[in-house]
């Protein structure tokens, strides 16, 4: 059985990956996201077996295009089982989003339209990838930055359904609420207030990227910002518990301490939300 997950995760990045093993400090889990490292051999795969031998682990793809019109990748998912079957990950999770269609991978997250043709239409190919990979899987709500066309009902409404019409599970991201918030103009508490929260099982906080005209950017630059935080606590606080949180910090790396740091400030925020004393964290 894959060992639980609880506290403050990590991302596996190659940037750091070494370093990673040879810190002391508390880390509790990580995220490998599967394209970057399975099918390797050599020291990637050596860094992936020396990590699921220290740390839990879960998995993150970008790719599966799971919204998306083609038949689903059946080498990938292939790859996450084969993966889950090496590192006994707890959950796997991808993008409530379309990422390829007709055979082009767009190399980026994509809205799908929100109406109830696209809520079955996800939730059916939810289902099938469920069937493929033994271990539950989870689906992420994304930053968009447009909007598709047909839509008939909210952005909370939609990822309400299809989790609710799939069965399966919400990795909340709650930067990507607050950049959606302030980019389209409705309230992110009332987004994390229409979540089904029973059914989160994984928070992701990060930092964005604010353009001169206003516009926010989820680059997973850090750090997190003050509002970011209050819309955790706020998340903890309404789901009355501590959920796994991962924070994402992807691009301009500074030295690994400063991100462990923010690992540490995430756990602070979330035993603060929670009311966990000091001698308890």
């Amino acid at each position: 059985m894959p060992t639980s997950i609880q506290g403050i995760g990590l991302g596996l990045r190659r940037a750091y990956a070494r370093e990673l093993l040879a810190t002391d400090r508390r880390i509790d889990w990580l995220e490998v996201t599967p394209e970057n490292w399975v099918g390797f051999g050599g020291e990637r795969a050596r860094i992936l077996h020396a990590c699921a031998e220290r740390w839990p682990l879960v998995s993150h793809s970008v790719s599966l295009s799971l919204g998306g019109p083609d038949p689903l990748d059946a080498p990938l998912l292939d790859s996450l089982e084969a993966l889950r079957q090496q590192t006994d990950f707890a959950w796997w999770s991808d993008h409530l989003c379309y990422s390829s269609a007709n055979g082009v991978h767009f190399q980026d997250l994509l809205p799908l339209p929100f109406s109830e043709e696209a809520v079955e239409h996800t939730a059916s190919r939810i289902r099938e990838a469920q069937q493929r990979v033994d271990a539950p899987l989870l689906v992420e709500n994304i930053s968009y930055y447009a909007h598709m066309p047909g839509g008939e009902f909210d952005d909370a409404t939609f990822v309400r359904s299809v989790v609710e019409r799939s069965g399966c599970g919400l990795l909340l991201d709650v930067n990507n609420v607050y950049v959606n918030a302030v980019n389209h103009g409705f309230a992110p508490r009332a987004f994390i207030d229409a979540m089904p929260l029973e059914r989160v099982r994984q928070l992701h906080i990060a930092g964005h990227t604010r353009q001169d005209d206003g516009l926010i950017i989820d680059t997973h630059i850090g750090p997190i910002i003050d509002e970011v935080w209050d819309l955790y606590r706020y998340t903890l606080r309404r789901a009355g518990r501590l959920i796994p949180t991962l924070v994402e910090w992807d691009q301009d790396l500074p030295p690994l301490d400063e991100v462990l740091d923010e690992l540490e400030r995430a756990r602070a925020h979330a035993h603060a939300a929670l009311g966990v004393p000091e001698d308890a964290r």
